[in-house]
Order: structure tokens, then sequence, then C-alpha cells
């Protein structure tokens, strides 16, 4: 199989997994390759996800390395099997590649959280609240360009409109003031909020100015169940790029951490209350 020059996230992924399959058996890379009839160097790229592996490897590998756990390996096996090349292949080479990885992450998700503290979460934008945002880049983006990160994140949406994934979001009212746009703009924004919010798939919720001792504004969040747990993934934006985090104490970490966001936040009732007050206000 031809070596990639550019593993996607997922492929990646699916490697680091392998990888931590064999290093918790205390295998090392040259037997695993003796398994397969292969060279250390083929391991090694297939943990980096830059060379594909078949499902039947996949099982030949999770087996040598005495992993009980059928649902993950059976989970492993369907992402080595798996070709999508989905909506968002269109703009590779347009846009940076993590956004290409972010949309094949929420394709597989099989549920989506997001916690906000100054912007709407990214799948409840309006086009003209996303598009003011990302006219705001230094240094400016050309047009086509900046028309093709509008369109791709107004097509991220179809996993909560068209599928639809369950969806649950935590956003904090200093988002939901900050009139980004425009106040005709936001207006808008906001009714798509309203809107979204009365899908069956979909939770949202609110933390308000007026809450005491909430000391959680670090909690920004985007987190992607997987096919079982231990394949769920945290997206967070950093200093050097788009970090995405799979460890398993991080994940153990983000899932409680969003528990507990959850947990102070206004039930979905009242925050649709509280959304509606801020347009009437507009």
């Amino acid at each position: 199989m031809a070596r990639r020059k550019q593993p996607t996230a997922r492929q990646e992924r699916l490697g680091a997994e392998l990888r931590k399959l064999r290093e918790a058996a205390g295998i090392k890379g040259r037997e695993a390759a003796t398994l397969l009839g292969a060279d250390s160097a083929q391991i090694s790229q297939i943990e980096f996800g830059t060379a594909g592996v078949s499902g039947e490897r996949v099982r030949r590998l999770a087996a040598h390395y005495a992993c009980t756990d059928t649902e993950l390996v059976e989970a492993l096996v369907a992402m080595a099997a798996d070709r999508t090349h989905g909506w968002w292949e269109e703009y590779r080479g347009l846009l940076p590649t993590p956004f290409l990885d972010l949309s094949e992450l929420e394709h597989h998700a099989t549920y989506r959280w997001d916690v906000d503290f100054l912007h709407i979460p990214g799948l409840l934008q309006a086009e003209d609240y996303a598009r003011a945002l990302f006219s705001f880049t230094t240094p400016e983006l050309p047009s086509i360009e900046l028309d093709a990160c509008v369109n791709h994140r107004m097509q991220r949406r179809l996993i909560i409109d068209a599928r639809p994934t369950p969806y649950e979001t935590v956003i904090h009212e200093a988002a939901l003031r900050i009139r980004i746009g425009g106040r005709t703009a936001f207006r808008s924004q906001l009714a798509r909020i309203l809107d979204l919010s009365e899908a069956d798939n979909v939770t949202v919720r609110v933390i308000p100015f007026d809450l005491d001792d909430f000391a959680g504004a670090g909690s920004t969040m985007v987190y992607a169940g997987g096919a079982v747990p231990a394949l769920d993934t945290v997206v967070r934006d950093a200093p050097h790029g788009t970090a995405f985090i799979d460890s398993a104490a991080q994940l153990d970490h983000f899932r409680t951490l969003f528990r507990k966001v959850e947990a102070v936040s206004l039930a979905p009732e009242r925050s649709r209350e509280f959304i509606h007050q801020l347009a009437k206000e507009l």
C-alpha cells in the first residue's frame, strides 16, 4: 500500500491506538512486524498513519496484543476499512488541514458536546456571524479563502441539521452579548440558536453572568464521541494550532469538566427564555 504524504487525524488516530495496544502488551515493533511478515519500518508507518492497514491485520495485531476489548477492536477494524471521501475533501489545498480533520471527526461522531465563552459554537453559527469572524482574521484572508471558510463552516452544520447527531452545548452569556456582525446579523444569530434549540437532538444551555462563584471560564472545548469511549476526541485551539486530544486521562478530565459546567448552567427551557429575552433587547 502506498505511503501517505499527509495522513488525516483519523488515520493517525488508528495508528496511535494500535501503538497503544502494542505498548500495553510490552511487544516491540519488530515482533509485531514479524507477525505480519513485514519489517519494523512498516509497523512504524502504520502506527504514525502514513501507511494503511487492513481490517484483517488489525484483528491479527489485536489478538497478538491480547486485547480482549472486542468493541474497541471492531471499531478499529471499521476505521481501517473506512474509505470515506466526504464533502470536506473539496476544500483540500484551499483550507488548513485541521478544518478538514474536524469535519471528518464530526462526520463519524456519535455525539457532540461544545462549551464556549466568547463565541457562538461553530455548529450554531449563522452565515453572517461566521463571515464577520473570519473577516477579522489577521492577515486578512483573500476573498476566495474567506468564502471557503464560511461555506465550510455552514456545511459542517449538516451533522445536526440533517443526520441528526445528538448535540449538547453550553454557552456563556458573554458570547450571547458580543454583537459580532452587527445588531441585525446578531439578532438573526440568536434566532437561529432558538430555532435549533427546539430540535430533539439539540440541547442548548446558558451560563449567565450573575452565576455566583463560577471559575470555569477555561473550560472551552469541542468533544466528539467515538464509536466507543476510548475513541472519543477533544479538540481545542492552542497557541501552536489546533490540538486533537485523545489520551485516556485527558478524555476523562474533559468528560468530568463538561458535566461540571453543564451542572451549573441554566436548564434548556430557561436557557431558551434567556436567549429570547436577549433577542428582544436588540
